[in-house]
């Protein structure tokens, strides 16, 4: 694998369905809510998955300001993805980016333009192919 591959290896044993997570020298636990057979002791998968497009959203803007001098205090993205049943033809995930700051108009456009940019995006919004060995 190159260097700069993402890697991610997960294990699951007899506990439903307290998963560990291993990536890039970092661990935490992924699971399902009590209501399902879980223990609620982690992220769901899909929260997982919105976290990633939340904290790339965030990390690319942060770069992006920083470098062009922009006075950003900080940032919140809120997400959301449809219900699953609702994944039929199209997954519809919903993103709200907060900037704080004393911005102007035209950097808080450029910004929300640069959101855009951020590799999760883009991964989330090409297709994809899962290859399964």
């Amino acid at each position: 694998m190159a260097d700069n591959q993402i890697t991610a290896i997960t294990e699951l044993d007899r506990s439903h369905y307290k998963t560990k997570v291993y990536a890039g020298g970092h661990f935490i636990y992924s699971d399902e809510p009590e209501s399902i057979g879980g223990t609620d002791e982690g992220m769901t998968p899909g929260a997982l998955l919105l976290a990633s497009l939340g904290s790339c959203t965030a990390i690319t803007v942060r770069m992006y300001a920083d470098r062009k001098q922009y006075n950003l205090d900080s940032i919140k993205v809120e997400l959301a993805i449809c219900q699953e049943k609702e994944m039929n033809k199209e997954t519809t995930i919903t993103r709200k980016i907060k900037l704080i700051g004393a911005l102007t108009d035209e950097e808080r456009a450029r910004l929300m333009q640069i959101a855009d940019k951020c590799p999760i995006h883009k991964i989330l919004t090409n297709p994809i192919k899962i290859e399964t060995s």
